[in-house]
């Protein structure tokens, strides 16, 4: 694109139309990373996330010496944050599968200004996930048990156990996104490695990039390539957040054993992970001026998105209150009044303020156009999401079938150490991928404005 030249305005992205004011896309992009230094926001933010990381790695030692003891479990509540904690970074996780395959494969254009932040952001959540089953193992070091591997004793893996179906759950989401998220990423990585200023930067890039070089035979290969993991991608958006959920199903404790549950938790994973892609989304613009690439239509879409499954998981709450009631079932009726009314009745009501009654706001186009009201809703979604999966996992066990058995989870200390440690040790990873790696895709993006520049000049 050359400076001085206008290309055709298209709804679809809002650079076309103020392109004139760049040399290319890729400079725009590729220099985010290649020359713009790190203001003192950037690493005030950096350092304060990167000792929140060190707090939650040391809590993690210190759990591995002294036990779970150290949190607020007990019986009958065996489960707590830490499981609550891993479905929700689940949760988050799922936006980036579905932004970057499902959407991909219904050629979803408006997809490209957020998929490769949205596609990292799985990744980060994914992972951090993963990591508090096994804290919570009581012996993480046995971990290795959940695989199935050959072995001289002849142990294999409790197949009847959800802690397996997590495993591989997890394993394959991790998978399937990093690759689908780095074969994406190698046209934009021979960018950074041709651009780049010092040796050190382009053999860096050069070796992660595989030699690409941009021929044709590349391209048909990368395009191949990409389909079929975004095929691959796809049903994992459904399957792997449905086995998280037959964790719970699986049992008998009321407030638990709900055929519901895949499809509730399938939608509360999309809620809340398009509410985390717009909070990321909202400062980065801001931040390195990427208004013209995150435009106020992407913003608009991802909110709509948001509305939707606000009113799915509507649909869930009246579905679980209505089948608790209507199974005439005494401890089912009783778990659901205990919500309403019981010890943790404020957490109830907090949620359905920030799931249901604040995201309708979004039927406004003027509030969906507001950056200051978007960002605030998404957080309080976010902290919504947290307070359902907090109760699902501890108010469902705190009241059991036996009044005798009835007991009290108090959060400790160090149960808010990790939830905190986590946010920020998932912050943290983002800063350092905003740094290292284009937050943008450069290559789909100037297809995109191929494409609408093609589509303009008919």
């Amino acid at each position: 694109m050359v400076v001085g030249t206008r290309p055709p305005v298209s709804r679809d992205i809002g650079v076309l139309a103020a392109g004139w004011r760049y040399a290319s896309i890729s400079d725009k992009i590729a220099d985010l990373v290649l020359t713009r230094r790190a203001g003192w926001r950037w690493w005030l933010l950096f350092l304060t996330t990167l000792g929140g990381t060190l707090v939650f790695f040391s809590a993690s030692a210190y759990l591995f010496a002294v036990g779970v003891g150290i949190w607020g479990v007990n019986i009958p509540v065996a489960w707590g944050f830490a499981i609550g904690n891993f479905v929700w970074w689940i949760g988050i996780g799922h936006a980036g599968t579905f932004i970057s395959a499902v959407l991909y494969l219904l050629r979803q254009r408006w997809r490209t200004s957020i998929n490769r932040f949205a596609e990292s952001m799985t990744l980060f959540a994914a992972g951090i996930a993963g990591l508090f089953p096994i804290l919570h193992l009581g012996r993480p070091w046995f971990f290795y048990w959940l695989m199935p591997y050959p072995n001289v004793m002849e142990l294999w893996p409790q197949w009847r156990s959800p802690l397996v179906w997590d495993f591989f759950a997890i394993a394959t989401y991790l998978t399937v996104s990093l690759l689908f998220w780095y074969v994406g990423l190698l046209p934009d990585l021979a960018t950074l490695r041709d651009r780049a200023t010092t040796r050190f930067k382009r053999y860096a890039y050069g070796l992660v990039a595989l030699g690409w070089r941009g021929e044709a035979r590349h391209w048909a290969r990368y395009e191949h390539a990409y389909l079929l993991l975004a095929g691959l991608a796809t049903p994992l958006v459904v399957l792997v957040h449905s086995v998280v959920s037959l964790d719970f199903a699986v049992g008998n404790t009321p407030g638990y054993h709900s055929t519901i549950f895949p499809p509730y938790f399938v939608a509360g994973a999309l809620f809340s992970g398009f509410a985390m892609v717009l909070t990321l989304a909202i400062p980065l613009r801001r931040v390195f001026g990427l208004q013209d690439f995150i435009t106020a239509r992407h913003l608009d879409d991802a909110a709509k998105v948001v509305l939707v499954t606000s009113w799915i998981v509507l649909y869930s709450y009246a579905a679980e209150i209505f089948t608790g009631f209507y199974s005439a079932d005494e401890f089912d009726v009783s778990i659901t009044i205990e919500r309403w009314s019981g010890a943790y009745a404020p957490v109830y009501w907090s949620m359905l303020a920030c799931n249901v009654a604040l995201p309708q706001l979004l039927w406004w186009r003027r509030v969906r156009r507001s950056v200051p009201a978007l960002f605030v809703i998404s957080l309080l979604v976010n902290v919504g999401m947290w307070m359902e999966r907090f109760l699902i996992v501890v108010s469902s066990l705190h009241r059991d079938f036996m009044p005798s058995a009835w007991g009290m989870f108090y959060p400790t200390f160090w149960d808010w150490v990790f939830l905190f440690g986590s946010i920020a040790f998932f912050v943290w990873l983002f800063l350092v991928f905003l740094r290292l790696l284009p937050a943008i895709s450069i290559a789909e993006m100037r297809l995109l404005v191929d494409e609408s520049a093609t589509e303009g000049g008919r």
